[in-house]
């Protein structure tokens, strides 16, 4: 297993231990290998709009997962799975999670909370700590955060609770361009774009349309 890829999924490293430190003596079981090989890959499927191969891939995840006979792990995969589409502003309920919650550990379920917005204080110190100071009513940034997943899905996380300010939206929509994902560079477009038109701002407006319709012509 490679060090850069890991680093490229800090989301991922922060919270599963379905990943296993590469110097792990002895190595880490193929299961985990395996799992988080195809979450990768269904992640980045589903973030550039390929929802077969996300389909296939996750499937093949969970099954890896479920090898352990750990409905506590099932559920972790299920979070990060649903985090993507907070990271594409789609919000509905993580029905796979719910599904698990009983067996959820306090970390997993002080996680999904916080994918719903509705973390509390006393959650900030179960979440990976990229997301720990977005937890509350201080002002929002997020600076500090490096990985473009992670920046994303807090982005989302913002949103929902009414919290992601201008300089957010922008930052989510350019993170997203530079990864060419089209899913949420096209959703979070479409929040910029209303933004633009609330605030009256003619120009702005017209020049998120231009890049709308250079990702989905009318």
């Amino acid at each position: 297993m490679k060090k850069n890829t890991l680093r490229r999924w800090p989301w991922v490293v922060s919270f599963a231990a379905l990943l296993a430190a590469c110097s792990s003596t002895p190595p880490p079981p193929d299961w985990q290998m395996n799992a988080k090989s195809s979450a990768e890959r269904a992640a980045e499927a589903w973030l550039s709009g390929n929802g077969k191969v996300e389909e296939v891939e996750f499937l093949r995840a969970r099954s890896e997962v479920a090898r352990t006979a750990q409905p506590s792990l099932l559920a972790r995969l299920e979070l990060m799975r649903c985090a993507t589409r907070v990271a594409a502003l789609v919000f509905e309920p993580c029905a796979g999670y719910e599904a698990l919650a009983t067996d959820a550990a306090p970390a997993e379920q002080a996680y999904a909370r916080y994918l719903a917005g509705q973390a509390t204080a006393a959650d900030a110190a179960l979440l990976p700590p990229v997301h720990r100071g977005l937890v509350g009513t201080a002002p929002a940034s997020l600076s500090g955060i490096e990985d473009p997943l992670s920046r994303l899905i807090a982005a989302g996380v913002l949103l929902q609770r009414g919290a992601a300010s201008p300089a957010v939206v922008a930052d989510a929509v350019e993170t997203s361009s530079q990864r060419g994902w089209r899913r949420p560079v096209l959703a979070w477009l479409g929040v910029q774009l209303r933004q633009a038109q609330t605030a009256g701002a003619a120009d702005e407006a017209a020049r998120i349309q231009r890049r709308l319709d250079v990702l989905a012509p009318r």
